[in-house]
């Protein structure tokens, strides 16, 4: 099913390789094979293996265990009293959920193999990945697929991605669900009538715009601080003075005073 997705995908470009003035240069890869022979790519498996059988005899051991019980009270049975057959039965389906719940533990989709899987695997992977992209620049390739994959892209030139197209679409219907005056209707018309590469070159001039305001934003209030500094400077200089002035003059009636008590004290 994977091999026909990838070819079905493949005589697509083809075609539209044909059709257009440019030739399409695709390549594709088998990541099996080339994960197999890097060797960091087997050690980091070895290693998972080696984690993975540990996991594998501990649930088996476990299992085992629980197959022991069983047998253990079908053959006692006849011999237990009906509150010990029930209390049997309950410790056998304990662990048997015991057991269930490590499974999951290592082997669920949130547990231990995923997780370590990913944690020993993804770095050769990413090297893998930087390899490819710098082959697809180097060597003017469009699209790289992996034969083996679902997904299949590994690797595309910008000038394909439809990504941005498809959500102008979508916030194009979007908004025309919005509209209430004609004077929408003729905004929305003519922003329907840009091209993506117009609209970019508007987002980067509106960009511009922002942020030659906020520049003067900030040296607005920049200037402000600084008249604010210089105020609150003049204002303490001024109670400095001010306090200083009012200090001497006490003083002043202070020295007046004392001398005045002194004659009258001499008289």
């Amino acid at each position: 099913m994977l091999k026909r997705t990838f070819l079905f995908t493949l005589f697509i470009f083809i075609g539209l390789g044909a059709s257009a003035q440019k030739p399409i240069n695709i390549g594709f890869v088998d990541m099996e094979y080339i994960l197999e022979n890097v060797p960091e790519y087997q050690q980091a498996s070895s290693q998972l293996d080696g984690r993975v059988k540990e996991w594998r005899n501990e649930i088996e051991q476990k299992r085992n265990e629980i197959s022991e019980m069983k047998t253990s009270l079908q053959n006692e049975r006849a011999l237990l009293t009906p509150q010990l057959i029930e209390e049997r039965e309950e410790e056998i389906a304990y662990q048997q959920e015991q057991a269930t719940n490590y499974e999951q533990k290592r082997f669920g989709p949130k547990g231990d193999y995923m997780i370590q899987k990913r944690q020993l695997i993804k770095p050769i992977q990413d090297q893998v990945f930087n390899a490819l992209q710098e082959i697809g620049e180097n060597r003017d390739f469009d699209f790289i697929f992996d034969r083996n994959a679902e997904s299949g892209m590994l690797f595309a030139k910008k000038r394909f991605d439809l990504s941005d197209q498809v959500l102008r679409s979508i916030n194009r219907a979007s908004n025309r669900k919005q509209i209430e005056t004609k004077q929408e209707e003729r905004e929305l018309e003519r922003a329907e009538a840009r091209t993506a590469e117009e609209d970019e070159e508007l987002s980067q001039r509106e960009q511009a715009i922002e942020d030659r305001k906020s520049e003067r934003e900030a040296l607005i209030e920049e200037r402000r601080k600084k008249q604010d500094s210089i105020k609150e400077a003049r204002q303490k200089a001024f109670e400095e003075r001010r306090e200083r002035i009012l200090k001497e003059r006490k003083q002043k009636r202070d020295s007046i005073e004392a001398a005045r008590n002194r004659k009258d004290t001499i008289n």
